[in-house]
Parts: structure tokens; C-alpha cells; sequence
């Protein structure tokens, strides 16, 4: 019931935002001459998200509106991104909505775009250096982390072993997110590492978010401990694959372990025993409130008026527009990312995978 109260908060913030927008008869109906929002994605490796979801989230967005959009990916190269950026400036762009690659480009995209009188909405991923950008979208990355651990706890609390051996795999040390995710998920674990009920074994960053890099740090942590692993508090679930490939190569059985995405893998490896749970963060609500907000913008709203909350990029308070995650277990698929239309039975019942779906799908 708390998440789909949540679930509904935010479909009163986009409503809301709607209504910011609102400030003229034909209001949302905005044609070319009064300029256009690009949407900057980061690439498709760290997550199959941005393509797979973002891009067609705002797509119906933007069309369902009116809006003149471009959308475009730097496919991880933050150069790339930049001159992206530049040359949706130089096309008149007047909203930029960017997912960075890292904060020291971003920051200077921004710069340019501020130099241009061009707006930025920094896009799940916070902007770190710099005065920062002039909204933020994304949900609560610290309660992301948290729910990892939270949902993890009791299971491997009730585990045989004493110490419990645990790893935590992380994101790119370029991606703020996931130093938030770190703090979420450490907040839980820190009272049994410090009461040695866990014992942090290896606690590793994985560059760009590198399936092989991680399947080779947990290749070496699980040869170099005889596989003596109890869980893993991943932060992803492609690295959650990571760990999955590389207990399988060594003949080892599942462990907990966490996730976050929700992707079709990821359910069907939940489904399977492989991996205990994924955070499902409601990707089609994030892109709804970012192209509301950025519509809201464009017609000149002031940022601080589409947003409750601040964050603090560490020059500045950012406009923070924020959205809460959820938990996906075995046990609620069908109440979440089913429901939600995020994912379909018919995609993740497929192959091998088919056996462990249920009947009344």
C-alpha cells in the first residue's frame, strides 16, 4: 500500500507540473518557432534503461504534447556528449534534459548552455561540479540503496554462517548515483559490519558499470575466498549478472543478492533463484515529470515552483523534483513492474525461463 501511495504522490506532482505549464490557451500545443527540448542520454551500456524505456517514455511525452524534441545518445563518450550539446544549442535548443557521463563535462555543458540562456534539467544522474543545473529529476538514489540492503537483511540474517562474508560490488565512481546508492545500502549494513554479525570482504567500484570488470573482480574475490561468499549488495543488475556468470562458472550456488533496473534478466534471474530482488524505479513517471517540467520551463516557469524539495550539488541548492523506488521480489512482480505495464509475462517467459512463470500468467 506505501508504494502505491507513493506511486501516487507522484502522479499528482506531474499533474501539478502539467498545470505550471498551463499558462496559456493552446498551452501545451508548442510549435517549432518556440523552441525545442533535447534530451541527452548517456549510452546504453551501463543500463539497457535509456534506450530501451527513457527514449520511448519521452517520445510519448513529448509527442502527446506537442513539443519539438530531439533525442539523442553519446554512447558513454562524454565527448561526444558535449558536442551534442553544443550543436542542440546551436539549433535553437532551449531546454537540455542530460543524463551525464560525468560530472566534469556536464558541468561544462551546462556553463555553455547558461552562456546561451538555454535551461538544464539534470536527468536522473545530479551534477556534482559547478553551480549545478537548474532543476534535478530522479527518485531518492540514498532510499535506492537502502531498499537493497533492507530487503536483503532478514535473509541473510537467517543464514548458517557466523561472520555472514559479504561483498559490495559498485557503480562508476563518475556516476554520482552511485555513490548514493553506496550510502543507502552501507547505512543499513554499518551496525553488523560494526558489530562483526557481517564482515565486509570487498567493497569495489566498478568502472563505467563494465560487465566483464566486475565479472573479473568477482571472479578473483570468489577464487581468492574459495567462494566462501555469503550475499552481495550490488548496485545494479547488470552487475548483479556479473556475480550471477561468475558463481555459475565456478560451480557455485546462488547467494543473496541485490539489483536495481528491473530489467527482463533481472526478473527472470529473480524467477530462476539467481538473484532475491531488483530496484524498480518507475521509469514512465520520471520521464513524465522531467517532460512536464521541461514543457513548464520552456513556457517560463520558474524552477523552484515545480519542485518541493532542494538537493545540494555541493556549490549550490538544486530544485529537486523526487520520485520514490521500489522494492521487486519474487513476491510482488505482478503487483509492480507487470501491473505497471513496465515489463510483459510474454517477454520474460521465454526459453529456459518458461518453467518458472506462473501458470496463471
Amino acid at each position: 500500500m506505501l508504494g502505491r501511495m507513493t506511486w501516487l504522490t507522484a502522479i499528482v506532482l506531474i499533474f501539478a507540473l502539467t498545470a505550471c505549464a498551463n499558462n496559456r490557451e493552446d498551452d501545451t500545443q508548442l510549435n517549432e518557432t518556440e523552441g525545442m527540448i533535447t534530451v541527452l542520454l548517456p549510452d546504453s551500456i551501463s543500463s539497457a534503461r535509456w534506450e530501451n524505456d527513457d527514449r520511448r517514455y519521452f517520445e510519448q511525452a513529448f509527442e502527446a504534447a506537442g513539443v519539438a524534441y530531439n533525442i539523442v545518445n553519446a554512447s558513454g563518450d562524454a565527448r561526444v556528449q558535449q558536442t551534442q550539446a553544443e550543436q542542440a544549442i546551436t539549433n535553437g535548443a532551449k531546454v537540455l534534459l542530460i543524463t551525464n557521463l560525468d560530472s566534469g563535462s556536464a558541468s561544462a555543458i551546462i556553463a555553455q548552455a547558461r552562456e546561451a540562456g538555454v535551461i538544464v534539467i539534470d536527468y536522473d544522474r545530479l551534477t556534482i561540479e559547478g553551480p549545478g543545473a537548474d532543476l534535478y529529476v530522479s527518485f531518492d538514489n540514498v532510499a535506492v540503496g537502502r531498499l537493497m540492503t533492507e530487503t536483503l537483511e532478514p535473509i541473510i540474517n537467517s543464514l548458517e554462517a557466523d561472520p555472514k562474508q559479504i561483498i559490495q560490488l559498485n557503480g562508476s565512481p563518475t556516476d554520482h548515483n552511485a555513490t548514493m546508492f553506496r550510502e543507502g545500502y552501507y547505512s543499513v549494513a554499518k551496525p553488523y559490519y560494526e558489530s562483526g554479525d557481517w564482515v565486509l570482504i570487498s567493497d569495489q567500484a566498478v568502472p563505467d558499470w563494465d560487465y566483464q570488470q566486475a565479472l573479473v573482480v568477482v571472479e578473483q574475490i570468489l577464487t581468492a575466498t574459495n567462494g566462501d561468499i555469503d550475499a552481495a549488495i550490488v548496485g545494479n543488475d547488470r552487475l548483479a549478472n556479473s556475480v550471477i556468470a561468475a558463481l555459475k562458472t565456478q560451480g557455485l550456488d546462488p547467494i543473496p543478492l541485490s539489483g536495481q533496473d528491473a530489467t527482463v534478466g533481472s526478473i527472470q534471474n529473480i524467477l530462476a533463484g539467481w538473484q532475491t530482488m531488483t530496484v524498480y524505479k518507475p521509469i514512465k513517471l520520471q520521464a513524465e515529470a522531467a517532460a512536464h517540467a521541461a514543457i513548464a520551463l520552456l513556457q517560463g516557469a520558474d524552477a523552484a515552483s515545480l519542485a518541493s524539495e532542494t538537493i545540494f550539488n555541493g556549490q549550490n541548492y538544486i530544485p529537486f523534483i523526487k520520485l520514490t523506488p521500489l522494492a521487486v521480489t519474487a513476491d510482488n512482480i505482478s503487483q509492480t513492474v507487470i501491473a505497471d505495464k513496465f515489463r510483459t509475462w510474454e517477454e520474460i517467459c521465454v526459453g529456459e525461463y518458461v518453467q518458472y512463470c506462473p501458470a496463471d500468467r
